[in-house]
């Protein structure tokens, strides 16, 4: 069966006090994770502080039979309070 890799941006809210260490933690987490799934990252983009917290947006390029693992892995991350993943037309 031939694998098929989609893009995806993938959006994360962590608590607005989050620090720079916080942060960097989720960024290589997210790098791992993507790492082990075999895709790609693009330019990781800090968007700041928003009303509900501190905003983290990563471009994907990954396999679409591993968008399910992603989100779990993602959702079990407890600096993660939201995230949102969607696939890029």
């Amino acid at each position: 069966m031939l694998s098929v890799v989609e893009k995806y941006e993938l959006t994360i809210v962590l608590d607005s006090k989050a620090t720079a260490a916080k942060k960097k933690k989720v960024t290589e987490t997210i790098e791992k994770i993507v790492a082990l799934l075999k895709g790609k990252l693009g330019k990781v983009e800090d968007w700041g502080v928003k009303e509900n917290g501190l905003y983290l947006f990563f471009p994907l390029e990954i396999e679409k039979s591993s968008v399910k693992m992603i989100a779990t892995k993602v959702s079990q991350e407890d600096d993660i309070k939201k995230y949102l993943l969607i696939r890029k037309k």
